[in-house]
């Protein structure tokens, strides 16, 4: 069964690993998730187990929110994210999940929104070529073709400029070096998606060997 965990991004750093190579790592702060609900087949009609993490301000706490936390005796989480393929047997509703259940060396795929980049063009946005530079052509960075004229519109999907980043990425397959139980801390070998203080999600790796 897989494992699972929120948890907050603090940044990036380096550490030194004992054979003396520089390992650069994302700190994850992931203290505080409490078991929100557990669903079932019978009531739901799938298994999963829901999780939350960070707590709401008093003032953006309304009354469905405080009434689904209730029931696992916590407070409304500003982050909430399901996992499915968990072991729910063994927990139980309003228990907390640490870093604990995460060791040094394990693959994770961790989930989170990407930076928002703006308006961007389409060399920049789906990398696309550039135009000719001279002999007056004035075609540098424009989209380029449209497609076909039979249609008389522009077909679904086509590679336009428009708004870049600000999506959900998931990276796979990255390794976490050092697990801080005191401090609930993972220490993840490489970049994750987002900026600092965003949330994301870590799960065990799904295409792990």
């Amino acid at each position: 069964m897989s494992k699972g965990i929120l948890g907050k991004k603090v940044g990036m750093t380096q550490i030194f690993a004992e054979n003396g190579d520089l390992i650069p790592v994302t700190v994850i702060e992931a203290s505080g998730n409490v078991v929100l609900q557990k669903k079932t087949e019978e009531s739901d009609g799938y298994t999963a187990l829901q999780i939350g993490f960070a707590d709401k301000k008093p003032v953006r706490q309304n009354k469905p929110s405080k009434g689904h936390a209730e029931k696992a005796n916590t407070v409304p989480k500003r982050f909430v994210r399901e996992f499915k393929n968990i072991d729910a047997e063994n927990v139980e509703l309003g228990q907390e999940i640490s870093v604990d259940s995460f060791e040094a060396g394990e693959l994770v795929d961790v989930t989170g929104t990407s930076k928002g980049k703006g308006f961007a063009g389409s060399i920049k946005r789906h990398n696309q070529s550039r135009g000719p530079m001279s002999h007056g052509s004035r075609y540098h960075r424009r989209p380029g073709s449209m497609g076909p004229i039979d249609p008389m519109h522009v077909l679904k999907g086509k590679n336009l400029p428009g708004q870049m980043g600000g999506e959900t990425v998931t990276v796979q397959n990255l390794e976490i070096i050092r697990v801080d139980k005191e401090r609930n801390l993972l220490l993840v070998k490489g970049n994750v998606p987002g900026a600092r203080k965003g949330y994301v999600k870590i799960t065990s790796a799904v295409k792990s060997n």
